[in-house]
């Protein structure tokens, strides 16, 4: 019998973290409840199997912000899914910003919330099956010194594996399949990010310079992710001077 995807749900409100844990565990899912980002970090190093982790975003003492990069920076790429009561577009820009995988509002349809774990959960089992049978050619692409395996999230650059988060491997895919066209950063917002095009964030930039750290070998000179002024981004896999 597979074991049920462990979530651990990151919530200081006690009744909504006890109804969000019903309703997951009614889904068949094992969930684990803690009420700061403190607690959340340590919970995750010592329990590496968590799936995916729902983060409020207003936290007693480290915001969902902080534990989210916190979470990034060291290494963790399961899904995260950020709730928050705040209205502001630059808060949910903020929370693309860190890292997070997909942000929904308070009060929220539990409906769609359900679906947007199944979908995340989907993404993670896709990037975390290691023994997976070879995927057909339109799943991988090499370039450079990289070779991509989008459908294990498998890659390795200059022959040396290296860890994606989904954001990272779905941006990847879409500049791969848009390769030499310019794309803005409306499209890739609606496309990559799922949100409106118009929102004000950083998150595309940030983004992209986190795929040129990865595989160009002069990031500050890239050859592969161009800037095109006032118009966006192009990949060019054969590579070009930007």
């Amino acid at each position: 019998m597979t074991p049920a995807k462990h979530i651990l749900v990151v919530e200081d409100e006690a009744h909504l973290a006890t109804g969000i844990k019903y309703n997951l565990e009614a889904e068949g899912y094992r969930v684990t409840a803690v009420g700061d980002g403190p607690t959340a970090l340590r919970f995750i190093e010592k329990n590496p199997g968590v799936s995916l982790v729902i983060l409020d975003l207003m936290l007693p003492g480290m915001s969902g912000y902080t534990v989210c990069e916190s979470l990034r920076d060291a290494g963790h790429n399961m899904p995260v899914l950020m709730l928050t009561a705040r209205t502001l577009a630059e808060d949910r820009a903020r929370g693309f910003d860190v890292g997070a995988d997909q942000y929904m509002m308070k009060p929220f349809d539990l409906d769609e919330f359900l679906s947007r774990i199944k979908n995340l959960m989907r993404l993670q089992g896709r990037r975390a099956a290691p023994s997976a049978p070879p995927s057909p050619p339109a799943n991988t692409f090499e370039f450079a010194d990289a070779k991509i395996d989008f459908a294990t999230f498998q890659v390795t650059v200059r022959n040396e594996p290296v860890r994606l988060t989904h954001l990272e491997i779905k941006l990847l895919r879409y500049f791969v399949e848009n390769e030499g066209r310019v794309i803005s950063r409306h499209e890739l917002l609606e496309n990559v990010w799922q949100v409106q095009g118009t929102m004000v964030t950083r998150a595309p930039d940030q983004f992209i310079r986190r795929l040129r750290k990865t595989f160009e070998p002069k990031p500050s000179n890239p050859r592969h992710f161009l800037t095109v002024r006032d118009a966006g981004y192009r990949f060019v896999a054969a590579g070009e001077d930007g």
